[in-house]
């Protein structure tokens, strides 16, 4: 038995994946030159991960966005060594990449616990320093959710993606039989007997040219990468944006999904990523099913009916090509054990690869023995 439920962010209203806080380390306390008395040195800002947080919470709870530590105390005759000042910690969901104003990383923060110094404090005044103190460090951060969820939903618009999650998790997002009706992501959660959970999103309608921000463009793609895999969902019928734009069939929907993909990030197209078929309720659906079959166990070949400018270096190579229809149920059932079956598949690749780059490091940090030379010639 799998049932589901819906985590939805319009309850903390709009949904907030990155956010940019000021920091600022604590200054350093004044140094007595009398009894040579050492300041406290100022107070460091750390961002740490912690569950069951949001950065929508955090821009709530903190409007200002502004976070300082605590100044060291100055040398005194009662205290030669001033106290140090309060660190001040910034709590930050797990999952979150800290940049720069300038884009530079300043770590990740992975597991919960996990600590990231942004802004160092000052230090104290000493003899060296002529027992003047120094300021704390200050700086712009953004903190940026690398994942918003196991599955990323990506199609052109009116594909039925949020029919889609609206099927798979009993959800009503807002539905209409026209482009654009998604504007930010929705996350639905697939639960199973056993607890497990898998979390799908809904992310704003692709278009030709997202790659060069059209549309939602760059906002969209910018999620496409905070997802461990990609589910591709084309209309069997194939896709219109406008009535003075092209048809295209549902295997050029899939190229030029792909293409799209390249031009942003090439990286995307190494993601794991099955591609659902929606609205096999339509007549002719069947036909055009065989179709697409055709030129998808014959891509390369069947891409070169495309202009040269549309056709991606690589093609996609799905785990699992599902057609369904979110309307009657079709094919839902399957579709949801296939979810499961390929994130459990990447899981245990990934486990593997790790415990090969373990063996390798420790192989690498075992010493070589030393042979010793008993006064016979070595091996060269």
């Amino acid at each position: 038995m799998v049932w589901i439920s819906r985590v939805c962010f319009r309850k903390y209203g709009n949904f907030v994946d990155n956010i940019r806080l000021y920091v600022r380390g604590g200054s350093g306390g004044m140094g007595l030159p009398r009894l040579g008395g050492h300041g406290g040195n100022g107070g460091d800002v750390l961002v740490v991960a912690k569950k069951d947080i949001t950065l929508k919470q955090i821009k709530d709870k903190h409007p200002s966005k502004r976070f300082a530590a605590g100044a060291g105390s100055n040398s005194s005759i009662q205290a030669l060594r001033g106290a140090n000042g309060e660190d001040t910690q910034v709590f930050a969901p797990v999952g979150i990449s800290v940049t720069t104003d300038n884009g530079r990383i300043l770590g990740e923060l992975n597991c919960e616990g996990d600590r990231l110094l942004v802004a160092k404090g000052g230090r104290g005044g000493t003899l060296h320093s002529g027992f003047l103190p120094s300021k704390g460090q200050n700086r712009h951060i953004r903190l940026d959710l690398k994942l918003i969820a196991d599955f990323g939903l990506v199609g052109f618009p009116n594909a039925g993606k949020s029919s889609l999650l609206t099927a798979l998790s009993h959800a009503k997002p807002r539905i209409a039989n026209y482009p654009f009706t998604t504007l930010r992501p929705e996350i639905g959660k697939v639960m199973y007997d056993d607890h497990n959970q898998v979390s799908v999103a809904d992310l704003p309608g692709l278009i030709e040219g997202a790659h060069m921000n059209k549309g939602m463009g760059h906002k969209f793609l910018k999620h496409v990468e905070r997802t461990k895999q990609l589910m591709f969902v084309v209309d069997i019928s194939g896709f219109q944006l406008a009535s003075k734009t092209p048809v295209r069939s549902a295997f050029e929907t899939v190229v030029l999904l792909t293409k799209e993909l390249e031009l942003y990030k090439e990286e995307l197209l190494g993601k794991p990523a099955i591609l659902v078929i929606n609205k096999m309720d339509l007549p002719e659906a069947q036909g055009h099913l065989r179709e697409l079959e055709a030129h998808l166990e014959n891509q390369e070949e069947s891409s070169r009916l495309f202009p040269k400018d549309v056709i991606p270096k690589s093609l996609m190579h799905f785990t699992h090509i599902i057609p369904v229809s979110a309307t009657t149920g079709l094919g839902l059932p399957l579709l949801k054990s296939l979810i499961r079956q390929s994130l459990e598949e990447q899981d245990a690749i990934e486990t593997e690869g790790q415990r090969h780059e373990r063996l390798l490091k420790l192989r690498r940090e075992i010493p070589k023995p030393t042979i010793p030379n008993w006064g016979f010639p070595q091996p060269t």
